[in-house]
C-alpha cells in the first residue's frame, strides 16, 4: 500500500472523503431509471432481475460492519481503499454484462464498497482539529443523500441518451477519481486496535441481518405468509440473538455490545432508523405522484428525466443545511440538533399530503424533508463519537449506518405494501389511489416523530473528538459519566 501524506490538509481531507461517498451514495441509485427495462436487458424475470437491486442491499448489510471493524483493527484509509477498489471492480463488470449472473455479482462488488462513509467519518476524527470535526462529519453524513438525489437525473439522463452500460463505466470512473484522491491527499490514521478478527462475530452478523433484509426485501414477492419469508424471519431471530450471545462472551469481539447499549449509542442508532424510514419514504413517494398519469387526478405526467430534475435540489439543500446543523451542535449540542431535524422532517410530511398537486409543491415538500435529513444526519456521527473511543470509531459509526439502512429497506417494504393493497383502476390497471400516499406519508411522519422521541432519551453531549472512557481488561468499557 503506498504510504500515505504526512501533513494532512483539513480542506482537502474533507472535500476528497465527502467526493467518495457522493460516489458510493451515487453507485445505489444508477440502476433506478432501468429497473423497468432489466429484465428485457438482462433477458431474465422481474423478480430474477429484482436481485441487482437486492444483492447490492445485501452486500451493504454485510460490508458494512465488517469492514469498519477491519478498519479500526488494520487502518482505515487501507479499508477505503479496498472499498472503492470494489466498487470500480463491481462497475466493470456491469459495464461489461448482458446477462443477470454477472450483473449480479457487479452489484454485490458495488455493495461491498458501502463502508465508505463510515470510514471516511472516523478518518476525519482522528486526522482533523476538534473544531473542525462536527462540521466535516456532517458534511460526510450528507453525502450518502446527496449522491443519491443527484445520481437520479444524471442517470435518467444517461439512460435516455446513451447506453446503459455507461452508466456504469461512470460509476466506475468516479470511483478511479476517489481512488487516486484519497492515495494522494488523505493519511492513514495511527489509531488502530490490533488484535484478532472475530471471525464467527462476522459470520453470524452477516447471516443475522442478511436473512432480515432479505425477508424484508423479497417478502412482498414471495408473500409475507409464505414459508421462505417467515423462515428467514425466524433465522434471524435466532442467529442474532446467538451472535449477542458470542459477541458478550469473546474477548475481541466484531461488535462491543456494552458499548452499544450505552444509552447515547443505543438510542442514536434506534432515532437512525426511523430516520431512514422517513428518508426512503420521499424517495419511494414523490417520484410516483410526479410520474403518474394526470388521468388519475392526482398524478402529474412527467418524465423519469423531470422526476429526476425535481428531486435534484434536495440533495443540494441537504449538503447546505450540514454545516447549519454543525452550528446548532456546537452550540446546543447533536441531540437537540437530531431533535429538530427529525420534526422539520415530520413538518414535511405534513405539508406533503396537503401539498401534492403541482410540481412546485413536490419540490418544496422534498426540500424541507432534506433539510431536516440533513440537520438529523450530521447529528448522528457526533453522537456516536462522543460515547467510544477513538479504538473503535469506524466500527460504531459502521453499525450506525447499518441502522439507518435497515430503516430504508423496512419503509421500501412497508410502503410497497401499502402502495399495493390502496389502489385504483385505470385502463384495467391497478395504480396507487391518492389515499394511498397519504397514509405513506403520514407514516414517514410518524417515523420522523418517533425519532425525535428516541432521541430525547439521549444523554447530554460530550463533544466529539473527547475520547470516551477507557476499556478496563475485563473488556467492558467504563461509562463516561457524560453518558450514565
Amino acid at each position: 500500500m503506498p504510504a500515505s501524506p504526512a501533513s494532512p490538509r483539513p480542506n482537502a481531507v474533507v472535500a476528497v472523503l465527502a467526493l467518495a461517498g457522493i460516489v458510493v451514495a451515487l453507485m445505489q441509485t444508477l440502476v433506478i431509471p432501468i429497473i423497468p427495462e432489466l429484465p428485457k436487458l438482462l433477458d431474465a424475470s422481474a423478480s430474477d432481475a429484482a436481485w441487482a437491486v437486492t444483492a447490492t442491499l445485501l452486500a451493504s448489510a454485510v460490508a458494512t460492519p465488517v469492514v469498519g471493524r477491519l478498519g479500526d483493527m488494520f487502518g482505515k484509509r487501507r479499508m477505503l481503499l479496498l472499498s472503492l477498489v470494489l466498487l470500480i471492480a463491481g462497475s466493470a463488470v456491469c459495464g461489461l454484462s448482458d446477462a443477470l449472473v454477472p450483473m449480479v455479482v457487479g452489484r454485490a462488488l458495488q455493495g461491498l464498497s458501502a463502508a465508505v462513509i463510515p470510514l471516511g467519518i472516523s478518518i476525519m476524527r482522528d486526522e482533523l482539529p476538534v473544531e473542525r470535526l462536527a462540521g466535516a462529519t456532517a458534511v460526510m453524513s450528507a453525502s450518502l443523500g446527496v449522491g443519491g438525489a443527484l445520481g437520479l437525473p444524471a442517470a435518467a439522463l444517461i439512460a435516455d441518451k446513451l447506453d446503459w452500460h455507461m452508466l456504469f463505466w461512470l460509476s466506475g470512473t468516479l470511483g478511479a477519481v476517489s481512488l487516486v484522491l484519497v492515495l494522494t491527499l488523505v493519511p492513514e490514521s495511527a489509531v488502530r486496535t490490533g488484535g484478532r478478527f472475530d471471525l464467527l462475530g462476522g459470520i453470524g452478523m452477516a447471516a443475522g441481518f442478511a436473512s432480515l433484509l432479505l425477508a424484508i426485501s423479497k417478502g412482498g414477492d414471495w408473500g409475507w405468509t409464505s414459508g421462505t419469508t417467515l423462515g428467514l424471519f425466524a433465522a434471524a431471530v435466532v442467529i442474532l440473538l446467538v451472535w449477542g450471545w458470542w459477541e458478550l462472551h469473546t474477548p475481541e469481539p466484531l461488535v462491543d455490545l456494552r458499548t452499544t447499549a450505552r444509552r447515547q449509542v443505543l438510542f442514536t442508532n434506534l432515532a437512525s432508523v426511523a430516520i431512514g424510514f422517513s428518508m426512503f419514504a420521499m424517495s419511494l413517494v414523490l417520484p410516483q405522484l410526479l410520474q403518474l398519469p394526470e388521468a388519475t387526478g392526482y398524478g402529474l405526467g412527467r418524465s423519469l428525466l423531470t422526476t429526476g430534475l425535481v428531486m435534484a435540489p434536495s440533495g443540494l439543500v441537504m449538503m447546505a443545511f450540514a454545516p447549519v446543523s454543525a452550528k446548532v451542535s456546537k452550540s446546543r449540542g447533536p441531540k437537540v440538533t437530531l431533535m429538530i431535524g427529525a420534526l422539520i422532517v415530520a413538518a414535511g410530511y405534513g405539508l406533503n399530503i396537503v401539498l401534492m398537486a403541482e410540481v412546485w409543491h413536490l419540490v418544496l415538500v422534498s426540500c424541507v424533508i432534506s433539510a431536516g435529513i440533513g440537520f438529523a444526519y450530521g447529528a448522528m456521527p457526533s453522537l456516536i463519537m462522543g460515547a467510544v473511543p477513538p479504538s473503535e470509531t469506524a466500527a460504531a459509526n459502521s453499525l450506525n449506518t447499518l441502522m439507518r439502512s435497515l430503516g430504508t429497506s423496512v419503509a421500501s417494504a412497508i410502503a410497497g405494501v401499502i402502495l399495493a393493497q390502496m389502489t385504483i383502476d385505470l385502463g384495467g390497471f391497478a395504480l396507487p389511489s391518492e389515499n394511498a400516499f397519504k397514509v405513506v406519508m403520514a407514516i414517514g411522519a410518524g417515523a420522523a416523530l418517533l425519532a425525535t422521541a428516541l432521541a430525547s432519551f439521549i444523554p447530554r453531549h460530550r463533544p466529539a473528538g473527547t475520547p470516551a472512557g477507557p476499556v478496563p481488561a475485563d473488556g467492558a468499557a467504563s461509562e463516561p459519566a457524560s453518558v450514565r
